[in-house]
């Protein structure tokens, strides 16, 4: 079907897809007005096109900058067909209705992403005629179709190719679109400029937060099930990220699975060797290393057998047969991995409330990853935000300090490290004893770390696993010697802490006594 008399004007910085667009729109008849670089894009292309100088009987000015900005232009937008004053209005001007608009904006959020970007690059990439045209088209959708991005073509034109119009319920989806990549890009220009510093530096911390986040569903429940929750990510979410996890199977996720799947992947993504993580209640209950995940598996869940039922277990690399076979042995809520073999998605699929989620690792080693989480970290308290840059500090070989006279065997340096980055993601007070790759016990979540240290040792006696031998991590410094006395009473023989404690001879001096190796990392890692 076609319609002569519809009129769609096109301005677009991202000409994605624009020239196809237009030819399917001259095919039935509609005409084609356009600004700039966009006209002469279609006009070289063999299309009739109509300029917006021409429409308004004004040329372009300044460089540019006024162009739309115009009765004829907003006019024919704004007015409702419906109502006869409008329409009379119109025509005692000359003003012809325009039906379909096309507008992308400047790409201001790019421009200031560059390295080096300047105040007055980052002020002529601020767009003002386009926002105006798509708001004007927005507010009046019952009439206009406005289009903000090249993934809505196809649509419009199916159902302009059916029907001849757009239906009503496309139309104020599509505005509903508009008004929020609006909003998206008034508060990108917003966060900014108002980062921007006297000496003209950009501060981490604006004057004003726009958060901007995309509702990827509706949840059946919050944490409690008095409480309602959906789930949103960034506007532009990190690769590897949860928030571009693509579920395989399994009922839908809840609000609790989405925040244990988030601890649990960010902490087993942190790994370079095979690893698992295990996680119940946002704490890590088991994590082990392996020569492959079956194996890496197998050590986590011996940690805590009895926590590890209806956890959250997440693999740093693909699940074959042999992991599957292992973990469908138990009742697990959620497993996340970079992938599944066909072998393993034919195991989960006998278990169809395991929910199954792939998540991509980004490109680059665990470094390359941790950079890659979120920069911003956000805490919602009473009427307000906190926030703080991610906790992405990681600690090299290189940078401990042995400050006891017993050293550290490379064994125990390994181990050290192993579990100085799961104490990272354990709830403070952390406390956390390992081995041989694994963890042996987990105290989390405590007022006071001597009470986890007591916890750890428990869970461990409780999972029938040894501390003889073991090394031990604190999350933050041991404030007094007796945190340090528990772990050497049940078997540690090396320590990991941060130091900085005013006490921090004393402990090293019980260290010695006991005869122990002990390394401090200057780092903490409080996890609230």
């Amino acid at each position: 079907m076609s319609n002569p008399a519809l009129t769609a004007l096109l301005s677009v910085s991202d000409k994605t897809g624009i020239v196809e667009f237009a030819r399917a729109l001259a095919a039935l008849n509609v005409r084609l007005v356009s600004t700039g670089g966009t006209a002469k894009l279609l006009a070289d292309a063999g299309l009739k096109v109509t300029e917006v100088a021409e429409l308004t009987g004004f040329p372009e000015m300044l460089d540019g900058r006024v162009k739309t900005l115009h009765p004829r232009v907003h006019g024919g937008l704004l007015a409702r067909r419906d109502v006869p004053e409008h329409m009379t209005a119109l025509n005692e001007h000359g003003i012809g209705t325009i039906d379909l608009l096309v507008v992308n904006l400047y790409p201001f959020e790019a421009t200031v992403a560059k390295p080096g970007c300047t105040l007055e690059e980052a002020i002529e990439n601020i767009d003002i005629g386009g926002p105006a045209m798509v708001r004007s088209a927005a507010k009046n959708w019952k009439d206009v179709t406005v289009l903000t991005d090249p993934s809505q073509y196809a649509e419009v034109i199916d159902e302009l190719q059916r029907h001849g119009t757009t239906r009503a319920e496309t139309r104020f989806k599509l505005a509903v679109a508009a008004f929020n990549r609006i909003a998206d890009y008034d508060g990108a220009i917003s966060d900014y400029l108002s980062s921007l510093q006297p000496d003209g530096t950009r501060s981490l911390f604006p004057g004003q937060s726009n958060g901007r986040f995309v509702k990827v569903q509706d949840l059946r429940y919050g944490e409690n099930p008095h409480q309602q929750a959906a789930f949103y990510r960034d506007l532009h979410p990190a690769a590897g990220s949860l928030a571009t996890a693509r579920q395989l199977q399994g009922k839908d996720l809840s609000y609790n699975n989405i925040a244990d799947a988030d601890a649990a992947w960010e902490c087993v993504k942190s790994f370079d060797t095979p690893a698992c993580v295990i996680v119940k209640h946002a704490n890590p209950c088991g994590v082990a290393l392996g020569a492959d995940p079956a194996q890496a598996y197998a050590k986590a869940f011996k940690t805590d057998p009895t926590s590890a039922f209806g956890g959250i277990i997440a693999f740093n690399r693909p699940v074959d047969a042999a992991a599957a076979q292992l973990v469908a042995k138990q009742f697990v809520e959620v497993l996340i991995a970079p992938g599944f073999s066909d072998e393993a998605r034919a195991i989960f699929a006998a278990k169809p409330n395991t929910r199954l989620l792939e998540i991509a690792l980004p490109p680059g080693g665990p470094s390359a990853w941790e950079q890659g989480r979120n920069q911003m970290d956000v805490k919602r308290v009473g009427s307000g935000l906190l926030l703080q840059t991610a906790d992405n500090r990681d600690v090299r070989l290189d940078e401990l300090k042995v400050v006891t006279h017993k050293q550290p065997t490379p064994e125990q340096l390994a181990d050290l490290l192993f579990a100085w980055r799961v104490a990272k993601y354990v709830k403070s007070n952390a406390i956390v004893f390992c081995g041989g790759g694994m963890t042996l016990g987990v105290g989390a979540g405590q007022m006071s770390r001597i009470d986890s240290a007591r916890i750890a040792s428990i869970k461990a006696a409780n999972a029938g696993l040894s501390l003889q031998g073991s090394v031990v991590a604190s999350d933050a410094f041991f404030p007094f010697r007796d945190g340090l006395d528990v772990v050497c009473d049940a078997g540690a023989t090396c320590v990991i802490q941060p130091g900085g404690s005013v006490r921090d001879d004393e402990v090293i001096a019980a260290a010695n006594e006991r005869g122990i190796a002990m390394v401090f990392t200057g780092v903490r890692h409080f996890r609230h």
